[in-house]
């Protein structure tokens, strides 16, 4: 059978298939063609990204990498999710899998995709969680608006000794959520309390006993649509918008709920967006917050807001 459509003429090569690839998708905009290309190439054969790579250096053929019989479907797939990343459609939803700290996560349509960004969020909460269960021996932890679960299951994995909560609202981000959880609780035995509810009334039964609240909630203000197709058409819109003029209404639900929820000295971690920084200082000091600060991502944006709890007069 020959690959039909756009990339009938795909190389036998692996090096010249991904080369074809890469300049297929850097023609589209795709910010990390060659990447995305090795990894579609991957996916496609079943085989790592690092077999791809050896396979291309030592000059050997698609069919070669896909086994005996399998080229040709292997030929058929590259061709399907070429032309689909080409569309700008997430790499993450063609994969089915999202890479976050040491996890690997399954996403697809209905949840946002954990981004590298909420990974400095996640280490602040893990930090933390580790250093009140080196104290104390053992630290209660929730993550709200958890959408895939990524923050919860990071810290669970990451800090033995963690009681850890996750909630989520949205029915489709719940259910990959649950799947995640699932996998992860028995793959590494680290489960996860994970809830459907809304996050500015869930989890009463812990008002005043946690250590940690962290959460990636929905931020963008109502005018402000993402530039990436990636995110502006596929990323759910309820995991993006936050509400109000500035996209700021359901942070603030989630830092009233994470003053609840927390010990006096207990420390909320929330993500935003950069132009937010001092609104989200501003927000969380009044929700009864003290020592709150602005952090940085990798990249050196203002991007999370951490503080302490305090008790009100």
């Amino acid at each position: 059978m020959t690959p039909a459509g756009p990339e009938a003429g795909l190389p036998a090569d692996v090096a010249g298939a991904v080369r074809s690839l890469v300049a297929r998708l850097a023609a589209a905009g795709v910010p990390t063609p060659r990447v995305d290309a090795e990894l579609l190439v991957a996916h496609a054969v079943g085989v790592d990204r690092g077999a791809v790579q050896h396979a291309a250096l030592l000059g050997r053929t698609v069919d070669e990498l896909a086994g005996p019989g399998e080229g040709d479907a292997a030929r058929d797939r590259i061709a399907t999710l070429a032309a689909r990343r080409a569309a700008r459609e997430p790499l993450q939803h063609l994969t089915g899998r999202a890479p976050f700290r040491h996890l690997e996560l399954a996403v697809g349509p209905g949840v946002f995709v954990p981004r590298p960004e909420t990974e400095e969020v996640a280490r602040h909460a893990i930090e933390e969680t580790a250093a009140v269960v080196a104290r104390e021996g053992a630290a209660v932890v929730v993550d709200l608006c958890t959408g895939s679960g990524a923050i919860a299951l990071a810290v669970a994995t990451e800090v033995p000794g963690a009681v850890v909560h996750a909630v989520e609202l949205d029915r489709a981000a719940h259910a990959w959520a649950a799947r995640n959880v699932a996998d992860v609780a028995r793959d590494a035995g680290a489960p996860v309390h994970l809830i459907r509810g809304d996050a500015r009334t869930a989890l009463g039964e812990l008002d005043g006993g946690c250590d940690v609240v962290v959460s990636n909630p929905p931020y963008v203000p109502p005018d402000a649509v993402p530039r990436d197709p990636e995110v502006a058409e596929h990323d759910p819109a309820v995991a993006l918008y936050g509400l109000g003029a500035d996209g700021l209404e359901v942070p603030r639900g989630v830092a009233r709920a994470a003053a609840r929820l927390l010990r006096p000295g207990g420390l909320f971690v929330m993500e935003h967006a950069e132009v937010q920084a001092e609104a989200a200082r501003a927000m969380v000091e009044a929700a009864g917050f003290a020592d709150v600060r602005t952090v940085q991502d990798l990249t050196g944006r203002d991007r999370a807001t951490l503080a302490r709890r305090i008790l009100r007069p």
